[in-house]
C-alpha cells in the first residue's frame, strides 16, 4: 500500500531553520532577563507585600480558631507552631497556619516586626523595615507595612 502523501525532501525543518529559531528565542530570553534583572528592588518589595498578605490571611484564620490574634509575646511565630506563651489556643491545626514550620524572613533576610496593638486603633501591624533593616527610610529603604495595603 502506497502512502497518499509521499515524503519529500522538504518535510521537516532544516538545521539552519532550527538554529535561527533558537537564536531568536535566546535573544528574547536575554531581553526579558535584563528587564527583570534591572529591577530587583521592585521584585523584592512585591514579594514582601505578598508575604505580608499571606501573614494577614493566616492571622484571620488564627483569630477564627482561637478568638483572638496572637499576642505581642507570641509573635508571628505562632502561625508556624503552637505558641508556648499564654494564651495558648485550644484548637490549633497540625500543620500550623503557614506552609513552613519556621517563620520566613523578609526579602532582605530581616525578621518581620509584629506590633500588637497596631497604631491608630488597629488590631496589629506587620512591618518589614526594607533594604536597610532600620525603621523609617525612603525609596529602596522605605518600610513596608500591612497598614498600607
Amino acid at each position: 500500500m502506497k502512502p497518499e502523501y509521499p515524503l519529500t525532501r522538504s518535510a521537516g525543518f532544516s538545521l539552519l531553520e532550527i538554529l535561527v529559531a533558537v537564536l531568536i528565542i535566546s535573544i528574547l530570553a536575554t531581553m526579558v532577563g535584563i528587564k527583570v534583572g534591572a529591577k530587583p528592588t521592585e521584585a523584592r518589595i512585591a514579594a514582601t507585600n505578598a508575604q505580608i498578605v499571606t501573614f494577614r490571611n493566616a492571622l484571620q484564620l488564627y483569630k477564627m480558631n482561637s478568638g483572638a490574634y496572637p499576642s505581642q509575646s507570641q509573635g508571628l511565630e505562632s502561625l508556624c507552631q503552637v505558641p508556648d506563651v499564654q494564651p495558648i489556643p485550644r484548637r490549633y491545626p497540625d500543620g500550623g497556619y503557614l506552609d513552613s514550620r519556621n517563620l520566613p524572613a523578609d526579602q532582605w533576610g530581616n525578621a518581620y516586626v509584629y506590633l500588637v496593638p497596631g497604631p491608630n486603633g488597629e488590631a496589629y501591624e506587620i512591618v518589614s523595615y526594607g533594604a536597610d533593616g532600620e525603621p523609617g527610610g525612603e525609596g529602596d529603604f522605605a518600610d513596608i507595612s500591612s497598614l498600607d495595603m
